[in-house]
């Protein structure tokens, strides 16, 4: 049974990019926050060491957030096509991810396994790691980045099931808090037939974790 378009296009909220500001608007308004930042922990911004660094940070930051300005039409680029003999799973593990923690902006880290069963269409391999990135680049927390990731895979091939899985280390558990250095938080989504059938599901961990080798 295909499984219907997922709730997210109404339940994600997704971020349509603003015109009101033009880039170096917004460049400009976050290079004084960040001088007014080195000011309160109570460093010199003018000092020689510091004189670039509120503009690389402005950079450094859109960059880091770009997938506010990105769509998942806009990066899968029509690369979705008609495949009516292939019903067998399609998995892509380890695809690197960065993230910033909406609690406190600093970094996680990790990868996402991302696995699909098609029912008539399937998607470019290299979409997956880009819908992966498109949310990865915005402030989040693993759990909903996860859910997001199931959602709009759901949302562009409507397959027979969908899994993801994303491994990541928070370094707001490392640099603060808790201050615990090799800890991983691991999140997991099943849509479809990976959820309703434990055998599907079975196979898509022990492919992920490199106990089964199905191209052998």
């Amino acid at each position: 049974k295909k499984l219907p378009a997922s709730p997210s296009k109404q339940q994600q909220q997704e971020i349509t990019p603003s015109t009101e500001t033009t880039e170096e608007e917004k460049i400009t308004k976050m290079t004084n926050a960040c001088r007014t930042i080195l000011e309160c922990i109570g460093e010199n911004p003018d000092r020689e060491g510091l004189l670039k660094t509120p503009d690389r940070w402005a950079k450094a930051l859109l960059f880091m957030t770009k997938g506010y300005a990105q769509t998942i039409p806009s990066v899968t680029n029509n690369a979705i096509f008609a495949e009516d003999h292939h019903h067998e799973m399609v998995v892509v593990r380890n695809i690197d991810i960065h993230s910033l923690c909406e609690h406190h902006m600093v970094p996680f880290m990790g990868v996402v396994h991302i696995g699909y069963i098609p029912d008539g269409k399937i998607i470019g391999l290299s979409k997956l790691a880009r819908i992966a990135e498109v949310y990865a680049r915005r402030l989040q927390v693993q759990e909903r980045l996860t859910r997001q990731i199931a959602d709009a895979i759901v949302d562009a091939v409507e397959p027979l099931g969908v899994a993801v899985v994303v491994e990541c280390a928070h370094l707001c558990m490392v640099m603060r808090g808790v201050q615990k250095v090799g800890a991983k938080t691991v999140t997991s989504s099943v849509k479809g037939v990976f959820e309703s059938n434990p055998k599907t599901r079975a196979e898509f961990f022990s492919i992920i974790n490199g106990m089964c080798q199905p191209c052998g």
